[in-house]
């Protein structure tokens, strides 16, 4: 009998999805509107994302606009971003906020890249433990004669393949993200 991976490609794939959401909001030297996705203000009472209390747009390379849909949360936007220490410029006028991208420094490049890394490497962590669960699973199996030893070797080797390939996306996503935060 075969072992399903099905959970373990799940939590490759979601590895894949988290790493591409953070290096979302890592900053380069060009302006997402991705970057302000965390940053959560105060409306109407409760603590929302920016995007749900105006329309986020790039402006130009370094700066985006934000088009406030009640003028009353330009001044909690503004401070929010500031709040946020992105390393932005933030100003308002009567329409909303437009926030200013710096050319980024050398060292602040190496900073980004480092956390990059570590990012990279909270994802490889994640996929290292649904592999370790999924080994245990059927090591487990072959004590209690489920399957064989053949097919716990054939198991562990497919395991590893997933794992393998799981593991050179996300190095690929790290070296595309490093190329674009190095331009």
């Amino acid at each position: 009998m075969a072992y399903n991976f099905t959970a373990l490609k799940e939590k490759v794939a979601d590895a894949k999805v988290w790493l591409a959401k953070e290096f979302q909001g890592l900053r380069t030297g060009r302006a997402t509107p991705a970057i302000l996705d965390s940053i959560q203000v105060e409306s109407y009472g409760s603590r929302v994302p920016i995007n749900q209390v105006g329309s986020v747009s790039v402006e130009d390379a370094r700066s985006l606009r934000i088009s406030v849909w009640d003028p009353s949360h330009i001044k909690e936007i503004e401070k929010a971003i500031t709040d946020a220490n992105l390393g932005v410029s933030v100003s308002s006028d009567e329409k909303g906020v437009r926030v200013s991208f710096p050319e980024l420094t050398a060292d602040r490049r190496t900073q980004i890249v480092k956390i990059a890394k570590d990012k990279l490497e909270d994802a490889r962590i994640s996929i290292r433990t649904a592999r370790d669960e999924v080994r245990q699973e059927i090591l487990k199996q072959e004590k209690e004669g489920a399957i064989g030893e053949d097919d716990k070797f054939r198991a562990l080797e497919e395991m590893q393949k997933i794992v393998d390939e799981g593991n050179k996306e996300l190095e690929a996503m790290a070296e595309r993200k490093e190329a674009e935060i190095s331009n």
